[in-house]
């Protein structure tokens, strides 16, 4: 297995030692996502790649240190989505996006599936807490990069403090879409917007 950096300054083919840290991740997320995260074992990753416990220790000192690796490839398949929702977007088009946006969230980090049932569980609590953080982390800074700048073009910002401002509200969304599941997404939309000051038609 082969495979190249995805940032575009390093297009050096990866080592074999990053292959096969990748090819770890990947197997403990498929295993994650089929069998539950406390139901797989360290063996049974070891399994899946066909390696040794010993060669799986050379990459990871524990299975909670492998675990946050398959979070932050989640976090970046998620801002990767964010991009994609983000190009797609119309100018002036505020509710579309704000909606569009709340539905991303939902998609992204309340999909139906053994990993993401696994990190909302009590059990979990902590995991989840820092699986939300590091996505909260990311949007932020990519909304303020990208997004804000781009509606700064047309609209006056009013808001003060942009970075801490975003990761209180994102951390906020994710909390109460993960606490009321049935909430509506024009609500949501509606208090993105008021948190915000945005202008809205």
């Amino acid at each position: 297995m082969t495979g190249t950096r995805e940032d575009p300054e390093m297009q050096e083919p990866l080592t074999k030692g990053e292959v096969r840290r990748a090819e770890i991740v990947r197997a403990a997320r498929d295993l994650y996502e089929e069998r539950g995260l406390s139901k797989t074992s360290i063996q049974d990753i070891a399994d899946r790649v066909g390696v040794t416990r010993s060669l799986f220790y050379h990459y990871f000192k524990d299975k909670d240190e492998l675990t946050l690796a398959v979070l932050d490839a989640l976090v970046e398949e998620y801002v990767e989505a964010l991009s994609y929702w983000d190009a797609e977007r119309e100018e002036g088009q505020i509710e579309d996006a704000l909606l569009s946006v709340v539905r991303l969230v939902r998609i992204g980090l309340f999909e139906d599936n053994p990993l993401h049932t696994a990190l909302a569980s009590n059990e979990n609590s902590s995991l989840y807490l820092e699986f939300a953080n590091r996505v909260t982390h990311h949007i932020a800074t990519y909304m303020i990069q990208t997004t804000v700048q781009d509606y700064g073009k047309l609209h006056e910002i009013r808001i003060d403090h942009l970075y801490e401002t975003f990761y209180v509200l994102i951390l906020g969304v994710i909390g109460y879409l993960r606490t009321h599941p049935d909430a509506d997404d024009a609500v949501i939309a509606d208090v993105i917007a008021q948190t915000l000051h945005m202008d809205r038609p």
